[in-house]
């Protein structure tokens, strides 16, 4: 069964998930794809990170695995929440599985459906804000950059 989508969503889920957009428009400012992500604790910041393979040449720096690298190591992850732009990929939802953070907050899933059930499956709430701006800069960058965003998806 799938988890609600907004419905679920606080008014400060939408305040967190700015610093994902933000990271999001940095990515792009620096010619690379828009994907954000931040991960929080309650009210504590612990990081953030936006996709980095194109600046950095590194194929598994996606938003969520830049985000978790820039936390570091916490000991768990248990009572976290992590903000992304996009819903994660299979390899990004593999990695919240895997450390347990249980709940994902996603700008949108039109552009890229991603691991929802696989992470659904495991326990994982997801919550899809469906916000007009990570759809628009998804959808203007896949439409710019077919190539890479394939290549990024793995379907080059």
């Amino acid at each position: 069964m799938r988890s609600p989508r907004a419905s679920t969503c606080t008014g400060a889920d939408r305040q967190k998930m700015e610093v994902a957009l933000e990271e999001a428009r940095l990515s792009l400012s620096e010619g690379g794809i828009p994907i954000g992500a931040a991960l929080w604790r309650g009210e504590e910041l612990l990081g953030r990170g936006h996709n980095r393979r194109v600046q950095l040449g590194n194929p598994i720096l996606h938003g969520e695995t830049d985000c978790l690298q820039n936390v570091g190591r916490i000991g768990s992850y248990r009572g976290t929440t992590i903000y992304s732009t996009l819903m994660p990929c299979y390899m990004c939802s593999g990695t919240i599985v895997q450390f347990r953070i249980m709940r994902v907050v996603v700008g949108e899933a039109k552009s890229f459906p991603g691991g929802r059930e696989f992470m659904e499956a495991h326990g994982v709430e997801v919550v899809d804000l469906e916000i007009a701006e990570c759809a628009e800069m998804m959808q203007g960058f896949i439409e710019a950059n077919r190539r890479l965003w394939a290549e990024d998806i793995g379907e080059l």
